[in-house]
């Protein structure tokens, strides 16, 4: 996991919703993220795994009732996707699996993520919030 914010990108493309911290909002980020990509013509995996992983951590650990969580896409015009999903519980930040000490604990998704994803980690804020991020790199994007 990489605690720095990547270095900003002119981006070519950009879509970011709101969604309901529910299992159904998860389903529906996947499904708006999947007719995101297939509308600025980029492939759909990794980056729906990645979407449909990161929303359901927002869901499951990021979730406080009454409030929702954003999905945020970003095609940059050098071949960047980055992925962004912001939760209401800024003090819960993922960790690693290997430096967690009960290996029962959930984490094994953010795995997938560490191993699709090019990058991702973790931006603070705003209070009270945190966003989860993957870089993808996908090659020229029109």
């Amino acid at each position: 996991m990489n605690q720095e914010i990547a270095a900003p990108r002119t981006p070519l493309h950009h879509f970011s919703v709101p969604l309901s911290a529910t299992r159904r909002g998860a389903r529906l980020a996947r499904l708006l993220a999947t007719k995101q990509l297939r509308s600025w013509e980029l492939p759909l995996d990794p980056a729906r795994l990645i979407v449909a992983e990161l929303a359901a951590n927002a869901v499951v650990h990021g979730r406080v009732p009454g409030r929702s969580f954003r999905l945020g896409l970003t095609a940059s015009a050098d071949g960047v996707l980055r992925i962004e999903v912001t939760d209401a519980r800024g003090e819960s930040v993922p960790v690693r699996r290997d430096a967690s000490p009960d290996p029962a604990e959930s984490g094994h998704g953010l795995l997938l993520v560490e191993e699709l994803a090019d990058r991702w980690g973790v931006r603070p804020g705003p209070f009270p919030c945190k966003t989860v991020w993957a870089e993808l790199e996908l090659g020229r994007v029109r």
